[in-house]
């Protein structure tokens, strides 16, 4: 075979993959004129029951067309995943929440700052960012929150933990007429900050969006909401959410902390200790791929995102929690219960450790 032949062949390869990417574009198309159909007969938008006929239908195909059915299921679920994105995001356009209003995002040049300013902007909100990092184009943009008249409908506090607890006490001098929430990953350092601007008849709430920045669907997540004795707030807060595919989750501020020490402090510490053990073994992750199993690379996918997070975030999230040595205390003595199993060679304690694991995830 020729080079020429070889180029005739690469062309019509790409060829094909601008045929699939109008078909996909396509099939989004149809999906959003199908989401507002269902809307108007007030269907779901998930129809759990069609995805699996669906993906039922492609592994069929697939196998058909001389298709591997596992990748024609990968394959099905991103243009599903694709689909349900942009009827989302149709959904929440349409809601029209924001229209007329303004918000101010302080931190909204941050990851998690310019996911609730992209937010807002579909639901027709006027946003304007406080953030001393620099402009987000397209918006308007001042270096400190205080430089300027703080008469917003709503502010986001997209901002580090310790900073939003002074922005918090500040705000309380003299209460802003609009809605006030933070999304810090903790409420401990926030929670006298958030009393004190509710106590002086500030419109407050606390959220926890369980999500990253580079989440585009939201369904199959949690937002939190913590009331602080405004429920007209906690309401609004809520009412940004509701367009969407996300689970609604109301939670005590004081209980908040309690669980992020096992949502998220014991997750990231196991993938960070994880991810340690692997430095200290001198081993790479890429080198041990080329023999791993489906449980390490699981693993290795989980293990790698966390160590990509901001590393001063997750220090906050594991020393800012008051109930987070505890957890790391527990952590510690699980592992050191594995070893003792190992290195006295007693199967019994392994199996029931092992045993007691099992019933407390089937719980």
């Amino acid at each position: 075979m020729s080079e020429q032949d070889i180029a005739a062949l690469r062309a019509d390869v790409s060829a094909i993959d601008d045929q699939i990417l109008e078909l996909v574009a396509k099939r989004t198309s149809l999906s959003m004129r199908l989401g507002r159909a269902k809307r108007g007969l007030d269907r779901p938008t998930r129809d759990f029951e069609r995805e699996r006929a669906v993906v039922a239908r492609a592994r069929e195909v697939g196998a058909r067309v001389g298709l591997a059915p596992d990748l024609a299921e990968e394959l099905v679920l991103t243009f599903i995943r694709a689909s349900l994105q942009a009827q989302e995001e149709d959904r929440v356009a349409l809601s029209t929440r924001g229209d007329g209003q303004r918000a101010l995002v302080v931190g909204g040049a941050g990851k998690m700052g310019r996911w609730f300013v992209r937010f807002l902007s579909i639901q027709g909100y006027t946003v304007e960012i406080a953030d001393p990092g620099g402009p987000v184009t397209g918006f308007r943009q001042r270096a400190r929150f205080e430089d300027g008249p703080l008469d917003h409908d709503l502010i986001v506090l997209a901002t580090p933990l310790l900073p939003t607890a002074q922005l918090l006490d500040h705000l309380a001098v003299r209460p802003p007429p609009g809605v006030v929430f933070d999304v810090g990953s903790l409420k401990s350092p926030v929670a006298a900050g958030l009393r004190r601007l509710a106590a002086a008849g500030g419109r407050v709430c606390s959220v926890h969006p369980m999500f990253g920045p580079d989440t585009r669907l939201l369904s199959k997540a949690n937002v939190i909401f913590c009331d602080v004795g405004c429920p007209e707030a906690t309401h609004y807060a809520r009412s940004l959410f509701q367009p969407t595919m996300a689970r609604l989750v109301d939670l005590a501020l004081d209980e908040h902390d309690r669980f992020m020490a096992k949502v998220l402090g014991l997750s990231h510490a196991t993938n960070l200790a994880f991810a340690d053990a692997l430095a200290r073994s001198g081993d790479t992750a890429a080198g041990l791929t080329l023999a791993s199993s489906t449980t390490f690379d699981a693993q290795l996918t989980v293990a790698r995102r966390v160590s990509n997070e901001n590393p001063y975030l997750y220090f906050e999230i594991q020393a800012l929690n008051p109930y987070g040595v505890e957890t790391l205390d527990q952590l510690a003595a699980a592992v050191a219960d594995l070893r003792a199993s190992v290195v006295d060679n007693d199967v019994n304690g392994f199996v029931e450790r092992m045993t007691r694991g099992r019933r407390a995830l089937a719980g």
